[in-house]
């Protein structure tokens, strides 16, 4: 019945836990019948240097069935491995592991069951599947612990802004990895209040566009004994060229896509505050989304015909997380659900939701130990509310 609270069922279960991580993979085969996740047997602490997760499939047609695909031994608990399906591929999945010295990832055909592994990892991958790129995940976990991976040194952890460190583009089909952008190069791009002293520099949360014309990367500093850091929004095209500065306030935060040429960011302008604001890339447009109703920063994401936005919030007094679609033609907010986390679910190991749907965008999956079986992935069936959006006043 219309108005009934979304259906909401656990498709993994214990003892072990399971998640899936960030918002912005895609964690649905193109038919909506496989279900991508990952698999711990702890929780509560950083990931070791030689802690491994297995990663698996749901078959969301054949009673949730977990198929075991592989392991890693490079993931962190908000990010995971990089575990997502190749875009445009039916049945070939890809995610980032350790081989020795250096960082890798690889590509299986779940069906044949045939992989090869590529020597680089990946962070984003481009729409038509034939390029990745990827920052330093040694510098990120020595800058930011969480984000990156642990067992591998950052060989330059005491250069702010190293020249040989930064984004690589990365060829699928021969492993050619090719530096392309510096955090040099960037970090000599002036930002008005200046850097702090000894300020130490780093990349991260990188985004393709969805035709593979721009992708998107996060600049991020932080002054020597400082808890906080400051970020940039910069775009670029595959091959490092044609730098564009989209937010240069110092504050940029979680974003996706609209379309090749919008980005939605939870940011702070200098003429609408802090906010979602939707920015046009490479003009220095912007215009305020959802003013005085998505009032937090979240992991937002459109759905496929872009008159909704999905988005999250961090845990509230009661510890609970909401999850809400925002409709863009009416401004109106619709909830689909308060979960709740224990007070252990903090810092490095929270358990954000990070809402990813499905590809008709008629159900959403999330990251959730609401129910008290520790985390787990949950599917939401929000039909029922894109059949009857909110109406205009």
């Amino acid at each position: 019945m219309p108005g009934d609270p979304p259906r909401v069922r656990a498709i993994t279960r214990g003892p072990k836990f399971h998640w899936f991580a960030y918002y912005d993979k895609l964690q649905f085969d193109p038919t909506g019948r496989y279900c991508l996740g990952m698999e711990v047997d702890f929780e509560h602490r950083p990931p070791t240097a030689h802690g491994v997760i297995k990663v698996g499939m749901i078959d969301l047609k054949e009673g949730d069935r977990w198929t075991e695909l592989g392991e890693s031994r490079s993931w962190c608990w908000q990010q995971g491995c990089m575990l997502q399906w190749l875009p445009g591929s039916k049945s070939e999945v890809i995610w980032n592991d350790r081989d020795g010295d250096h960082f890798a990832c690889h590509v299986l055909d779940v069906v044949t069951l045939k992989r090869r592994t590529i020597p680089n990892p990946i962070y984003t991958v481009s729409p038509d599947a034939r390029i990745a790129v990827a920052p330093d995940f040694r510098r990120i976990n020595y800058c930011r612990p969480g984000y990156g991976y642990p067992g591998l040194a950052d060989p330059w952890r005491d250069d702010p802004a190293p020249k040989d460190a930064g984004i690589w583009r990365v060829d699928l089909a021969t492993g050619r990895q090719d530096l392309i952008i510096s955090l040099a190069q960037i970090a000599d791009i002036p930002y008005a209040p200046g850097y702090p002293p000894n300020a130490t520099h780093w990349f991260n949360h990188l985004l393709f566009n969805p035709d593979g014309s721009r992708f998107i990367f996060l600049h991020r500093w932080r002054g020597k004994g400082a808890k906080g850091f400051a970020t940039r929004m910069f775009t670029a095209s595959p091959d490092g060229k044609d730098i564009h500065c989209v937010v240069d306030s110092g504050m940029a935060s979680h974003f996706i896509w609209r379309d090749p040429t919008h980005i939605l960011v939870w940011a702070t302008h200098r003429s609408h505050g802090t906010c979602f604001c939707l920015f046009e890339d490479r003009t220095g447009n912007a215009e305020p989304v959802g003013k005085g109703v998505m009032t937090q920063d979240g992991h937002c994401s459109y759905l496929p015909d872009g008159s909704w936005i999905v988005n999250d919030s961090y845990p509230d007094r009661e510890r609970k997380r909401q999850v809400y679609l925002y409709h863009v033609p009416t401004g109106k907010k619709a909830e689909i659900g308060r979960f709740y986390a224990a007070p252990q679910y903090e810092g490095e190991w929270r358990c954000d939701t990070h809402p990813r749907f499905s590809p008709d965008g008629r159900a959403l999956c999330i990251d959730s130990p609401h129910e008290g079986h520790g985390r787990q992935l949950y599917l939401i069936d929000i039909g029922d509310v894109l059949d009857h959006p909110p109406k205009a006043d």
